[in-house]
């Protein structure tokens, strides 16, 4: 539920509201908006209808609101504003339209910083890149590993973007977050909830990916726990899911985007490399996410996909990353969100 708060509710009120609802075994979510301040209730059974006649009679209490879907934190009932992540200067769920792009891993210092140097110079806004791998084959490229990190951090200095890579498990969230401005969840850790409780107790933003096979409720759920760990940068990602269909690597579903926008108040990007594993239908999807009302799109760069570790099958060239943008900027004009600019 939710407890809305009077405009002139005081700081000792809202400590009695706050205490009152721990007292259940429930926890008590505090959100300044710029139009009201309101405690979300979470829990196991945070409907308990003893601790909503309480509530509602105490001091500061303008009115208290259930909430009705599984998740909470991340419900637009929970909170109407759209958040915007900040990330250096790039503001994720904005009015402008974000783009990450970059290999799908570090090979080496010489492919990492030409791919950085062509994310820049045609307008992208976060390089990507992965350390740490899960492959499908225990025989394929895995990652560099913290050699990995270190190259990808230094490109991304050296050109001027913020970096965001994946986090396999909860040990390596440390060492990830000393190089990264954004922590990925990757589809087949969604629901890896040890590594999300991990991820929550950081700072840093998180950007968490639909799993292969998982429904939009499921897929807020596991926000929620990120959320739920007290941090609120958390950024969805539709890559595509696991359907009957085998001419494409998956399926990029294109309505989850206005439909989880209209659930959660979190922004919303696409990942059309993953979601297609091909790479001439990486523009098309780009174009048709952004027109759908997509923050931002991740896409997959590398220098030679022909002779990449991973996923070379779905890598733009950099002509071909460069086309993308700009064929990108008057579609992104069209829907009403231009493309961000710093």
């Amino acid at each position: 539920m939710i407890v809305v708060l009077r405009p002139e509710a005081r700081e000792d009120e809202i400590e009695s509201i706050m205490g009152r609802i721990e007292r259940s075994g429930l926890k008590g979510v505090l959100t300044r908006g710029s139009e009201r301040t309101i405690i979300g209730v979470v829990g196991v059974d945070p409907v308990l209808p003893d601790l909503r006649d309480d509530v509602e009679i105490m001091p500061g209490v303008e009115e208290v609101i259930p909430i009705t879907k599984p998740y909470k934190l991340c419900s637009r009932e929970f909170q109407s504003e759209r958040t915007v992540i900040q990330v250096g200067r790039v503001k994720i769920g904005g009015d402008g339209v974000v783009v990450i792009a970059g290999p799908c891993a570090v090979e080496t210092e010489e492919q990492i910083l030409d791919t950085a140097r062509a994310v820049k110079r045609w307008g992208g806004h976060i390089l990507r890149g992965g350390a740490f791998k899960p492959s499908t084959s225990p025989y394929h490229f895995r990652g560099l590993g913290r050699e990995g990190l270190k190259m990808l951090s230094e490109a991304g200095k050296e050109v001027g973007l913020p970096v965001i890579t994946e986090v396999l498990t909860p040990k390596d969230v440390e060492l990830v977050v000393e190089y990264t401005d954004i922590l990925q969840i990757g589809a087949r850790n969604m629901q890896n909830f040890i590594l999300l409780d991990e991820a929550g107790r950081t700072r840093k933003p998180v950007m968490l990916k639909r799993g292969m096979s998982a429904k939009v409720e499921e897929w807020l759920l596991a926000a929620e726990y990120i959320l739920s760990q007290g941090n609120r940068q958390v950024i969805l990602c539709e890559r595509g899911i696991r359907t009957f269909e085998s001419a494409t690597r998956n399926t990029l579903d294109i309505s989850a985007i206005p439909l989880v926008h209209k659930l959660t108040h979190l922004p919303v990007i696409a990942d059309p490399s993953h979601g297609t594993g091909k790479w001439y239908l990486v523009t098309p999807l780009t174009l048709a996410a952004v027109a759908a009302g997509a923050d931002g799109v991740m896409i997959e760069v590398h220098p030679s996909p022909d002779t990449a570790l991973k996923d070379g099958a779905q890598s733009l060239t950099f002509d071909h990353f460069a086309d993308l943008m700009r064929r990108l900027a008057p579609v992104a004009e069209a829907s009403g969100r231009p493309i961000f600019s710093t």
